[in-house]
C-alpha cells in the first residue's frame, strides 16, 4: 500500500530533477569568504532556481570551493541531498555572519532524502566538501567574513 503512494512521489521528484538539470544555467556569480582562516570561492545561489538546483548533478567540487545560498530572510532553511553526488559539510550562518549550525559529512541521496535543518534561524548557508569543517576547525559560534 505504501509502495503505491511512493511511486507517484518518486515520478514527480524525477521530473523536477530533469527540469532543473536541463534548465538554462543562469549567470554564475561568486563570493570570496573567509571561513576558519581559509578563503573559499563560493558560487552564489541567490534565486529560487539556483537554490533549488544547488549542487545537484555535479561530480566534483574543487578544494576550498563551495556554494553560498543567500536568502531574503532568516529562517530555518532546510536542505536535502537529492541528486547530489558529492559528500558535503553544510554550514548555516545568521544575518550577523555567525555560524549557527553545522551538519558534517552529509551523504549523497537519490530519492526520499532526509532534510537537514538548523537549530537556529539562518540567512546564509554554505556548502563545502565533506571534511572541510574538521580540517579548518570550523565551529558553531565562529564568524565568517565576506571578502
Amino acid at each position: 500500500m505504501v509502495f503505491k503512494f511512493l511511486i507517484p512521489i518518486a515520478a514527480v521528484i524525477a521530473i523536477v530533477s530533469i527540469v532543473l538539470m536541463l534548465a538554462n544555467k543562469p549567470e554564475t556569480k561568486y563570493a570570496r569568504i573567509n571561513v576558519g582562516n581559509t578563503e573559499v570561492k563560493a558560487e552564489i545561489a541567490d534565486t529560487p532556481l539556483k537554490q533549488a538546483r544547488g549542487l545537484m548533478f555535479r561530480k566534483l567540487l574543487p578544494e576550498n570551493e563551495g556554494m553560498l545560498f543567500i536568502f531574503d530572510n532568516e529562517d530555518y532553511h532546510g536542505f536535502w541531498m537529492m541528486n547530489t553526488s558529492i559528500h558535503l559539510d553544510i554550514i548555516w550562518i545568521n544575518k550577523d555572519m555567525e555560524i549557527v549550525h553545522i551538519e558534517k559529512n552529509v551523504q549523497p541521496c537519490g530519492i526520499l532524502c532526509p532534510v537537514y535543518k538548523p537549530k537556529e534561524k539562518a540567512k546564509y548557508v554554505l556548502e563545502v566538501n565533506a571534511g572541510f569543517v574538521e580540517r579548518h576547525r570550523v565551529e558553531v559560534s565562529h564568524f565568517i567574513e565576506l571578502l
